[in-house]
């Protein structure tokens, strides 16, 4: 095999060595020998295990075939995926989040709800404070819940796991409450209730012909492997991206609790509105005790797909049909590793934190159009020395 020339190669991303000194590649190159016998040794103990994997998944009757299931109704589908970015710069912060909807594939006989994405957005500058990014999150999250239940689709699809938004949701209430003057807690504190309704109707799906569901990219959970006492190395959807066939789910179970009850604090809420909120947490704690979960093969290309549901899904056959049949709809690219609109969504979301740049450019333009001193010396404390993004 040919040896590549590193100096040849002409984008950054073909040089991912270039900045590093010698000696410590040479060390990373080392290292990654005794790393591929071990991964090799996990690939060759699943394979010689597999029937065995197998078997326990019949006898416990936890795998189940599309099949076997009620003929799916065709159904419309829509993804939201959320983006968030804060820009330091040295005498500010600018702070932008976004949420986009996305229309999925649409059946021949359907014509398209939504033409175009949708979205809602957020943008401002903030006072220096490592406290911005947490509430500026859960606002992404917010929107990202109140395109979902604005979406007139069967199916909607959530970038991740249905327990995120408590978690970001109970961050952002404790840092907003500390300091209600900025910006991006007011406007996460003055949208707090919607988005806390928002989120009850994804956690019930109350309708029975419109299905939230939660499908995480990542995930350490292991409803199934601890059933089946798998070896603690393996989570699940790994281990089952390996053993199911196309077309094949494991029957759903409930999600793995955690060590103590969700809590979501109310900090910063006052009056009408914390009675409100009050009762829609209570609802929102008891939905997620019991939500759901299935693992689904919808294509011999695909890995297995963690979907998170409602006990109302769950525990309908019907239901759980559409779903699974909406999810395989959108999965009709051997390029995409995912549902056509969650991989839509998610490339349009991650372009909001190389857009910062453009939007500094702009603010600084028109600081300096205005300015009556030294423009020097507005570039000078716009100048951006940190960047911070996330996604749900």
């Amino acid at each position: 095999m040919a040896l590549v020339d590193l100096t040849q190669l002409d984008s950054p991303s073909d040089q991912p060595f270039v900045d590093l000194p010698a000696g410590l590649v040479d060390e990373l190159i080392d290292n990654t020998g005794a790393i591929g016998s071990r991964v090799l040794e996990g690939f060759e103990h699943l394979r010689e295990n597999r029937s065995a994997l197998r078997a326990g998944l019949d006898d416990r009757k936890i795998l189940g075939a599309e099949g076997d299931l009620p003929r799916a109704e065709p159904a419309t589908v829509a993804a939201v995926d959320g983006s968030y970015a804060v820009d330091r710069l040295l005498t500010t912060d600018l702070c932008v989040c976004a949420a986009v909807g996305v229309e999925g594939l649409t059946p021949p006989h359907e014509s398209r709800v939504w033409p175009d994405p949708k979205h809602r957005t957020f943008v401002t500058e903030e006072s220096h404070s490592e406290e911005t990014a947490t509430v500026l999150r859960a606002v992404m999250v917010g929107y990202e819940l109140e395109l979902a239940e604005a979406a007139p689709h069967s199916v909607v699809m959530l970038d991740g796991t249905l327990a995120l938004p408590i978690i970001y949701f109970n961050q952002a209430f404790d840092k907003a409450a500390s300091a209600p003057q900025r910006k991006v807690a007011s406007c996460f504190l003055e949208r707090a209730l919607p988005f806390l309704e928002a989120y009850e109707q994804m956690l019930t799906s109350p309708r029975s012909d419109k299905y939230y569901i939660g499908l995480p990219k990542y995930s350490t959970k292991r409803e199934v492997g601890t059933a089946l006492a798998w070896p603690a190395a393996y989570d699940d959807r790994g281990l089952l991206s390996l053993l199911l066939q196309a077309g094949e789910y494991t029957k759903p179970m409930q999600l793995e609790k955690p060590p103590s009850p969700w809590h979501l604090s109310l900090k910063g809420l006052d009056g009408s509105q914390l009675d409100r909120a009050g009762e829609v947490v209570e609802r929102i704690q008891a939905a997620m005790s019991n939500l759901w979960t299935c693992y689904y093969r919808p294509r011999s290309w695909l890995p297995a797909v963690r979907i998170e549901m409602a006990a109302s899904i769950a525990g309908n056959q019907q239901q759980l049909a559409n779903v699974l049949g909406g999810v395989k709809d959108q999965c009709a690219a051997p390029g995409m590793m995912e549902p056509y609109p969650i991989y839509m969504a998610d490339r349009m979301v991650k372009s909001i934190s190389t857009a910062l740049p453009a939007i500094r450019q702009v603010v600084t333009q028109q600081a300096c159009e205005k300015y009556g001193g030294d423009v020097g010396e507005v570039f000078f404390g716009l100048h951006s020395y940190r960047s911070e993004a996330g996604a749900a």
